[in-house]
């Protein structure tokens, strides 16, 4: 991706999100999120926002029945063909990015992956839920990753944090203790 591509892609996320507010984020969140997969997986799409021999007409008339037929927002729509006429449609997952960390900002909400080797029940998953809430004092929304790997415990990640539970960092620092 281009520097200047990255260099405008917060610019861009506040711009967006000072149009669609809080009232309509996750819907543009997934709007764009859907968007993004078809362009990473699909060459001819990407090839279609990219190619010079596409003019901007064509991009704007093929932008606007796609979202005629995928009940797209009218905000996302004209954003879509603002980011192809800039030539900035590669700088979409930073701009998704930054959005949705405005988002989140804005409704007091973080974002967690958690790691673990086995899947949680609901109450198991509640009590983490509580108790992440109280460590970050906002609403949180977890992501999960299965990894077999990990013995047993848990890792979980909030923002730039990252407690670590599980039995492999638990004997790593043991490890590191004993050589010291």
């Amino acid at each position: 991706m281009a520097a200047k591509e990255k260099k405008y892609a917060k610019r861009y996320a506040r711009m967006l999100f000072n149009v669609t507010g809080t009232e309509k984020a996750e819907e543009t969140i997934q709007a764009l999120s859907a968007i993004e997969s078809l362009i990473e997986t699909s060459k001819e799409i990407r090839n279609f926002f990219l190619s010079p021999l596409v003019t901007e007409e064509e991009r704007e008339k093929t932008v606007s029945e796609m979202a005629s037929k995928t009940g797209m927002s009218d905000e996302v729509r004209k954003f879509i063909i603002f980011l192809a006429s800039k030539r900035a449609i590669m700088a979409l997952p930073d701009i998704i990015r930054h959005y949705t960390a405005l988002y989140y900002e804005r409704k007091r909400k973080t974002k967690a992956t958690v790691i673990t080797p086995v899947m949680f029940d609901g109450d198991y998953e509640r009590r983490l839920k509580e108790s992440l809430r109280k460590i970050t004092d906002r609403e949180v929304e977890i992501e999960y990753l299965h990894d077999p790997e990990l013995i047993g415990g848990i890792v979980v990640k909030v923002g730039s944090t990252m407690y670590d539970g599980s039995i492999r960092g638990q004997l790593e620092l043991l490890k590191e203790r004993l050589t010291a």
